[in-house]
């Protein structure tokens, strides 16, 4: 019995230290990807992090020392911590976008699927099909080659208006839309292998909004050693959304997640709203790993919309499920809304430019 006990304590002891460790290590807010990293996982180590309580918490054969209470009362202040960045991110919050109550044929209302395709899938049919069946307004395909240009390129004949950029290096962005597409381009931010499209959209009722749709590298060993780029990016995009004041989207695969610091300066610049905030986790990624998913794919927009659906789709093959929203364009609630957000102040903003600076620092030692 106390071999026993022994062997549970000491991996309460292990998933009490790792859980710690995650917890801490992204309050440095350095940029190395494997403290960025820790950002994803935040349920899992809330799992792990409750789990190894439970077993340090069993009754020993001696009495709990000191340093053990301090133990325990840190990995139990590290679960509040980290219940507490993704409390917002469940339906027993309150919802930040509120629900639309127009009619479904409304000509205000804008239908938008995004999907990371993963460009070594080979099985465009079942994301055609998922596609056909949700008849967005627009498609956001990412992840997309030449290849995929070919195998979606049949949508056109629904989807006149459309912007690609394939690419073979799993960074290829293709934009479908059945709605006129204005002043649309293609940039390249921060790298020349990495697309994105920003243009403004005309609803059937003549209304136009701008969008920004991004797919920045993630902070990993094989695709960028910092989030240095992939922060810059973002808070680029911020940076020019708050320049007009008009009905805003912002979507794609952020390789980020919502509850991330970047994400939320990102959003507190922008002045954008994020729909899944008292609706759910709704977690993109990774589409065959059960308990290793988090949100990967985003649509934010202004507190010009409200939310009439947003749902995660099946499985298409690729390591991402896609994702569809229906907004609801109603300005004349854009104020209610707007006070869900939190205002930027003086040291987000420098913090944004700083970290842009570092980004074009780092692209010229290259």
């Amino acid at each position: 019995m106390p071999t026993f006990y022994f062997l549970l304590h000491c991996l309460g002891l292990l998933l009490a230290g790792v859980g710690l460790l995650a917890t801490l290590l992204p309050l440095l807010r350095q940029t190395a990807w494997w403290i960025r990293i820790c950002d994803f996982p935040r349920l899992q180590i809330v799992a792990g992090l409750t789990l190894g309580l439970g077993l340090l918490a069993l009754p020993g054969p001696a009495p709990a020392l000191a340093h053990e209470v301090a133990l325990l009362l840190a990995v139990g202040v590290a679960i509040v911590y980290q219940a507490s960045r993704i409390w917002p991110y469940t339906p027993w919050h309150g919802k930040q976008v509120q629900d639309s109550q127009r009619p479904a044929d409304d000509p205000n209302h804008l239908s938008l699927l995004v999907t990371n395709v993963l460009m070594y899938n080979r099985d465009a049919s079942r994301c055609l099909g998922v596609i056909r069946e949700q008849r967005p307004d627009i498609v956001l395909a990412v992840e997309t080659d030449e290849w995929w240009l070919s195998q979606l390129g049949h949508l056109a004949q629904e989807y006149p208006h459309t912007c690609h950029a394939p690419l073979p290096n799993t960074y290829g962005m293709l934009v479908f839309s059945r709605l006129p597409l204005l002043n649309k381009e293609i940039q390249f931010i921060l790298d020349p292998g990495i697309p994105s499209f920003h243009g403004r959209v005309r609803l059937p009722s003549g209304v136009e909004a701008n969008l920004h749709f991004v797919h920045p590298k993630p902070p990993a060993p094989k695709e960028s050693k910092t989030s240095t780029r992939r922060d810059a990016e973002l808070l680029l995009v911020g940076r020019t959304i708050q320049a007009h004041d008009g009905p805003t989207i912002v979507a794609g695969d952020l390789n980020d997640v919502a509850w991330s610091h970047t994400s939320e300066l990102f959003r507190r610049l922008a002045r954008l709203l994020d729909p899944r905030v008292g609706r759910g986790l709704l977690p993109t990624f990774h589409a065959d790993y059960k308990l290793l998913r988090w949100p990967l794919d985003h649509v934010f927009h202004s507190a010009h919309f409200r939310l009439q659906s947003l749902k995660r789709l099946p499985h298409i093959g690729s390591d991402h499920f896609p994702i569809y929203i229906r907004l609801s364009y109603e300005p004349q609630g854009w104020q209610e809304q707007e006070a869900e957000l939190e205002a930027p102040d003086a040291e987000d903003r420098l913090e944004a430019r700083e970290k842009i600076q570092e980004a074009a620092e780092e692209k010229l030692e290259e």
